[in-house]
């Protein structure tokens, strides 16, 4: 009888039109953007032109968008659980994966520690979320994208470059668009009832509500916000085509990572958020947004400092190669299990 339960929730699953949809569509335009680029259709610069129009303008237009809703404490509630949630789980991998990897060296040791505590939620994971959960979805994500920009910034700057931390680099923490977005979205949404308001119709709302005082500001943000999860997608098939598997396919530390990063650090963070909801509720949208950004691979900052710095810069690239092209086949079937999960009514 459980089996036909479980097959029948599996079969509901994929006749989920919008969860098959996200599904294809990131595999597929993930695909289209490996195609164009091996046809060198794609230049070798496109990746990291689409990665600037994301980073700057894509994903803070769809953070910010994600707030320009109504509160309610349900909601609150369920952010400040996620936003808990992101410093509780990171701040715990920094600790634990030190003993995970006990075998490497102090500093391949360190850099594993920070590729696997730090995966690429915002370029990876806000893409995929926002097309599966939609505006509800990014909300989340970026609450629990707070603890990880910190960490970033800071101790993941620190464990690669071994400096301390620099009045820089806290400004380009503080600076960053996705974070400025985040902060100022999140604040009108915590303080929209506290604000002057505006009558619209018959309803009053806050008077930086733009989705309801200024349409025509609102409407083009929603635009760019759409921009994201396509341009995302292209970005990752076009830097999978423009370097060779060959060397990271036989490096046995990318794949101890890829499993560990993409397969066993979202199972500890969901079997963290099952152990939970026994004293108190867990809703499944922290869940489902949890383990969608943890099962992300490397974060390309942290990447990138591995490389400025010239601290295990061939290991990282080996880790970020394996571990991008294994989640483009992975998380799918991550976002199969977690509706297998909601279909048993385990969390709210």
């Amino acid at each position: 009888m459980e089996g036909l339960d479980l097959f029948q929730i599996f079969s509901t699953v994929l006749g989920n039109n919008s969860i098959v949809g996200a599904i294809s569509s990131s595999l597929l335009i993930i695909l289209l953007g490996f195609f164009l680029t091996k046809k060198e259709i794609f230049d070798a610069k496109i990746a990291k032109q689409l990665s600037l129009i994301i980073l700057t303008v894509a994903l803070p237009a769809l953070s910010f968008k994600s707030f320009m809703q109504d509160i309610s404490p349900e909601k609150l509630m369920q952010g400040a659980t996620v936003l808990i949630w992101g410093f509780v789980i990171q701040g715990s991998l920094i600790f634990l994966m030190k003993i995970y990897y006990f075998r490497y060296e102090e500093q391949r040791k360190k850099a594993l520690t920070v590729l696997t505590t730090l995966g690429s939620t915002t370029f990876f994971g806000m893409p995929i979320i926002g097309a599966i959960y939609g505006t509800d979805g990014i909300l989340y994500a970026s609450l629990f994208n707070i603890s990880y920009r910190i960490f970033l910034y800071s101790w993941g700057f620190i464990s690669f470059s071994g400096l301390k931390m620099t009045a820089n680099n806290i400004k380009q923490m503080v600076l960053n668009p996705i974070i400025i977005a985040t902060f100022l979205g999140l604040f009108i949404w915590i303080f929209q009832d506290f604000l002057p308001q505006v009558h619209v119709g018959d309803k009053t709302y806050a008077f930086l509500r733009l989705d309801k005082t200024a349409y025509w500001l609102f409407k083009p943000m929603e635009y760019l916000a759409v921009l994201a999860s396509p341009l995302a997608w292209l970005s990752i098939g076009a830097t999978l085509g423009q370097v060779s598997l060959g060397s990271a396919l036989t490096n046995k530390t990318a794949w101890l990572y890829t499993f560990t990063k993409i397969l066993l650090v979202p199972t500890l963070s969901t079997v963290g958020l099952f152990v939970a909801n026994i004293f108190f509720p867990i809703p499944f949208i922290s869940v489902a947004v949890s383990a969608i950004m943890m099962a992300t691979p490397p974060a390309t900052v942290a990447v990138a400092y591995s490389i400025k710095f010239d601290n295990e810069a061939i290991t990282s690239s080996n880790c970020s190669l394996i571990s991008t092209a294994a989640a483009v086949f992975i998380i799918p079937f991550i976002i199969l299990i977690l509706e297998i999960i909601k279909n048993f009514s385990m969390f709210m």
